[in-house]
């Protein structure tokens, strides 16, 4: 050991677990901040807001698969809570940093101050405070170690001082690190070899399956092995939002989206199957629409690596405790190719529910309507997105259009999307660029959700943040139509709809005054060349598409 700062040791074990940037609102640990100016080459963004910075790490650990660092002072630290709801809804590795309160001063009303330490508690897997420099190190490791390991997901820890300022601090430390909590998964646990024959035999006797890919997928980086066992075994796949980049929408064995925000076909195929296999879910209600797709009384197996996941929401015909691919390749390795051959009617029934699907939205995809279609931008994404793009979606609407109506192409394209919080996506696509400078980062939004976070707009531009923004620009939150029309009768008034419409305003001019570059869309044939225009602009690009405020996405089939 050797006497040092704590922000030096804070310093040189943010480098050496492999952080590249830090996005926060100051004043937060100057002194850390010095030292990384002067060793390292972290990257110190200063942000508009608490909540954007803890999306814009969000989208980075997402989109990099490895932890990434968002910090605020103590008057901040609810706002940084209120952040990481997301990342812990979706089991993002985000470690939050704050100041806190100094024991010398509690209680005796010091300016700003409150107890943030139970607001981090809902939204974090480890939540704790650093009092003493000599324990900057261990709860440092601490902090990597959780947030990667088992299922991922947030951290957060309170240094004390108002900013942190404990890193002034001077102490004997040690600041060594764990390069195996640098990245997901640190550990990949084995299945029990019966338990993985029992489900695999479940699967080939099954002459209606289904594969549902949840998150966990992603997490464990097991995309090719799903996909190779569905193909082994002639089962169709559908996913959960999370994990829907698990297969790409063009293949073969791809029914899409299953759930509440979803694809038609997907949720009547799972409805029809006699056995459905979870890979990496929690079965939530978002992948069964309230378990309905399927019923609680189906056939199911599971497969996670968390065990109280396991059951939580149907009884299992089987069950697996293990990483997503290390199951995966067990099932590999014993699978029986001769039981494909069951499935050739299941085969021809998935294709023709596929088919019908295509028919009936063929039309909207395809639309020349002015104002624009949603459904006709989300085929034009499908078509034009580089085959190395990273997706990054909202929730609502956007999330809607999205899960149901765009395709994947390629293996080599991602998709993050939002576990239920509007205005999420264009911060997080900030950060998920960050994370990828090299690859093409374009963000699925609606006008109510770019709204929450338009200011990050000059922090794109003013840390040179080249990610492309979608903004499906309908002057309104017409979500919120089909509810406001049931509590009206069926008939909106006029002071009904100011509670979901918007002034009309045109993001493009918007853009480009706070120095980004803007392109406005008024027509479906725009697109394309909007698109590789932003593309190519090795700038923050706005583009505001006016779409047809009508246009209300499709219902979960049940």
């Amino acid at each position: 050991m050797a006497k040092m700062t704590g922000a030096v040791a804070l310093a040189k074990m943010l480098e050496g677990y492999g952080v590249t940037h830090v996005f926060m609102v100051p004043a937060v640990l100057r002194r850390t901040m010095a030292e990384l100016e002067a060793s390292t080459g972290i990257h110190r963004l200063h942000v508009h807001g608490e909540a954007s910075a803890a999306y814009m790490a969000d989208g980075f650990a997402r989109a990099a698969r490895r932890p990434a660092i968002c910090m605020a002072q103590v008057i901040g630290a609810h706002n940084l809570a209120a952040g990481l709801r997301d990342a812990y809804l979706a089991h993002a590795p985000v470690i939050a940093m704050t100041g806190g309160r100094d024991p010398a001063t509690k209680f005796r009303k010091v300016y700003q101050e409150v107890d943030d330490i139970p607001s981090f508690e809902p939204v974090t897997k480890f939540n704790a405070t650093i009092d003493d420099v000599r324990r900057i190190p261990d709860m440092v490791r601490q902090a990597f170690k959780v947030s990667v390991s088992g299922t991922p997901g947030p951290v957060h820890l309170q240094f004390r001082g108002n900013e942190g300022q404990i890193d002034q601090d001077e102490a004997d430390l040690n600041p060594y690190v764990e390069p195996l909590f640098a990245a997901i998964p640190p550990f990949r646990p084995r299945p029990d070899p019966d338990a993985v024959k029992a489900a695999l035999e479940l699967l080939q006797a099954a002459e209606r399956p289904v594969l549902v890919a949840g998150g966990g997928v992603r997490a464990s980086n097991a995309a090719g092995e799903l996909v190779k066992l569905a193909e082994l075994l002639s089962i169709p796949v559908a996913t959960s939002l999370n994990g829907k980049d698990s297969i790409p929408g063009s293949h073969d064995l791809s029914i899409g989206v299953v759930g509440t925000y979803s694809r038609g076909s997907a949720n009547r195929l799972v409805k029809e199957a006699d056995l459905v296999c979870y890979v990496g879910s929690e079965t939530g209600s978002m992948t069964t629409a309230f378990w309905q797709v399927p019923t609680l009384d189906r056939a199911v197996i599971q497969i996670d690596i968390n065990p109280e996941n396991l059951g939580r929401n149907y009884d299992l015909k089987a069950s697996v405790l293990s990483d997503a691919k290390m199951a995966l390749l067990a099932m590999l390795d014993i699978a029986d190719t001769k039981s494909a051959a069951r499935r050739k009617g299941w085969i021809e029934r998935v294709n023709a529910i596929k088919s019908q699907w295509r028919e009936e939205y063929s039309s909207l995809m395809g639309s020349d309507a002015v104002p624009i279609r949603p459904e006709r931008i989300c085929s034009e994404l499908s078509r034009h997105m580089p085959d190395d793009a990273i997706v990054v979606v909202d929730t609502g609407h956007g999330g809607m259009w999205m899960g149901g109506m765009y395709d994947l192409r390629t293996p080599g394209q991602s998709y993050i999307r939002s576990a239920g919080h509007l205005g999420w996506a264009f911060p997080a696509g900030l950060g998920a660029k960050c994370a990828h400078p090299d690859r093409p980062i374009v963000t699925f939004t609606g006008d109510a959700g770019f709204w929450y976070h338009v200011a990050e707009v000059e922090t794109a531009v003013r840390w040179g943040i080249n990610s492309v923004t979608v903004v499906n620009n309908n002057r309104s939150g017409n979500q919120s139509m089909r509810g406001f029309d049931r509590v009206y009768g069926g008939k909106q008034t006029e002071q009904a709809r100011e509670l979901w419409t918007f002034t009309d305003v045109n993001f493009a001019r918007l853009a480009e005054q706070m120095g980004a570059v803007g392109l406005r869309v008024e027509k479906p044939g725009e697109f394309p060349a909007a698109l590789a225009k932003a593309l190519d602009a090795k700038r923050p690009v706005i583009i505001d598409v006016v779409t047809e405020i009508e246009a209300v996405a499709p219902g979960a089939v049940v």
